[in-house]
């Protein structure tokens, strides 16, 4: 921060994180230390590369006042990302009252006997903000969730809220599971039909032997009252 009488100036250096074909932007924050109406004007060493709003304004008694300075897309980076631009921000004390279209360049004329402050300001590149890394959902396929141990021997909760994802998240196995359990219901049924119909089909084969057999019985029983009869009337005559 830039301590003159007039104002404060932050920050001093202008940070544009460096993007090829890439508008970039930072800003200077301009604040009056005076109770009385301070003109300011930004100039550049490089005017072509940068856009300035406003580049010339009036900061009023204990305010503050914005500058946004646009570096222009570059085609190509600078040999080890060194910049050479500089900037140049002068002030100086008015009357009352005057706004930003009663500034005129006499105004900053040292030679004309006005106080001017110059503060100059250096340019730098910075590399830009990395994107966050994403994060892992799991090991490889097939293999469970593990959830990691702290040194104080508590398991970390986003490990065990990474495992229940992992059980919840694959309903393929629970429809199998339900698929292979009425299989099960349905084969255990059909056995049981299948026993209760072998053992009426048992019961009516030893009917149908018994049948049989009294049927046998009877024929026997009149052969033999037969032959009795012949024997009776062979001895009768």
């Amino acid at each position: 921060m830039s301590t003159g009488e007039l104002l404060n100036i932050e920050p001093l250096e202008l940070k544009f994180p460096f993007e090829l074909k890439k508008q970039i932007s930072c800003s200077l924050q301009l604040s009056n230390k005076t109770d009385s109406y301070v003109a300011f004007k930004v100039k550049t060493t490089n005017p072509k590369k940068y856009c300035v709003r406003p580049n010339t304004g009036i900061v009023t008694p204990r305010s503050t006042c914005d500058v946004i300075v646009t570096m222009q897309a570059q085609k190509e980076a600078p040999a080890d990302m060194q910049c050479k631009d500089k900037f140049l921000l002068q002030s100086v004390k008015t009357v009352d009252g005057t706004s930003p279209k009663d500034i005129t360049a006499d105004m900053f004329n040292k030679e004309a006997g006005h106080v001017v402050e110059e503060c100059k300001l250096r340019v730098l590149y910075v590399s830009p903000p990395q994107p966050p890394s994403p994060v892992p959902e799991g090991s490889e396929e097939g293999s469970s969730p593990r959830g990691s141990v702290s040194e104080n021997g508590n398991a970390n909760g986003s490990d065990f809220t990474q495992a229940a994802r992992g059980f919840t998240e694959r309903p393929e196995s629970q429809d199998k599971s339900a698929e292979a359990r009425a299989l099960i219901s349905r084969l255990t049924e059909e056995k049981n039909n299948a026993i209760q119909q072998n053992s009426k089909l048992h019961q009516e084969l030893e009917l149908l032997k018994e049948g049989s057999n009294k049927s046998r019985g009877g024929v026997s029983f009149v052969i033999v009252v037969l032959i009795g009869l012949l024997g009776i009337l062979w001895g009768i005559s």
